[in-house]
């Protein structure tokens, strides 16, 4: 992509497109864009607040724990790393009666954090064949999103490095354009001019134990899981954080 640089490429079927999806198709997603509009929101603007806001009334110290017992596989539009089988096929553990806004926000959290997990799913794969990742940067527009950014750096256990121009796709843009017109001699020269830090998002340590025990109970093992699919699809036993509760998804869909 860039003269003398190599890049391998790994990512998710959906993103973005499977939070909109999660959050459109619940029940309380009407009641969410009417308070988000009240509150002058963005609806996950509004999320985040409704999950601050619940850990503050429980007294916890990271609303990302609310989800200890709420679990998410993403694959709702297969996996294209590192599993690479667009067969397969999303699930929900954990589900209530529950159908407020609080499950919403939950649910959203909890999608947020399978994400996160296929991330490190993939980064994993990554470092097993030689790389070596200590740090993550991020662009887009999920950067935007501060629960998104904070749920990788915890989940990932590396620091995230956000970019000082947000609008990243513009900032490619011009770096090309300058470029082209031959105000820097290089990629590489255009790019260390051009691009800057911005914010860094350091890991929340106090979550290591959470997320361990966590992405070890929906994603350990996936390949191997994966490895053994016959006419059953993915077989994955997923065991609450703190509980003896246990479950098996299929995943796979024929």
């Amino acid at each position: 992509m860039v003269p003398d640089l190599w890049s391998n490429e790994g990512g998710q079927s959906a993103a973005g497109k499977l939070i909109d999806h999660i959050v459109q198709c619940h029940p309380a997603s009407s009641q969410l864009k009417e308070l988000s509009e009240s509150r002058n929101q963005h609806i996950y603007e509004c999320l985040n607040n409704l999950l601050n806001e619940k850990a503050r009334s429980l007294k916890l110290t990271s609303c990302e724990v609310l989800t200890k017992d709420l679990h998410v596989w993403p694959d709702f539009h297969g996996n294209r790393s590192p599993i690479a089988d667009s067969s397969l096929c999303g699930a929900i553990c954990g589900l209530t009666l529950d159908s407020g806004l609080n499950d919403l926000a939950k649910l959203y959290l909890a999608t947020l954090q399978a994400l996160a997990s296929g991330s490190l799913h993939i980064l994993d794969r990554l470092e097993k064949y030689g790389h070596k990742i200590t740090t993550v940067f991020m662009c887009g527009g999920l950067s935007k999103n501060p629960l998104f950014v904070q749920v990788h750096s915890n989940v990932l256990k590396r620091p995230v490095v956000l970019g000082k121009e947000k609008e990243t796709v513009l900032l490619g843009g011009a770096i090309l354009g300058a470029l082209a017109a031959k105000d820097f001699p290089s990629f590489q020269s255009a790019m260390g001019h051009m691009c800057k830090i911005g914010e860094v998002v350091n890991t929340n340590k106090d979550l290591d134990d959470f997320y361990s025990k966590k992405t070890s109970s929906v994603f350990n093992n996936a390949e191997e899981s994966n490895g053994i699919q016959g006419h059953y699809g993915i077989i994955r036993i997923v065991q609450s954080t703190n509980s003896s509760f246990y479950l098996i998804f299929v995943c796979k869909c024929y």
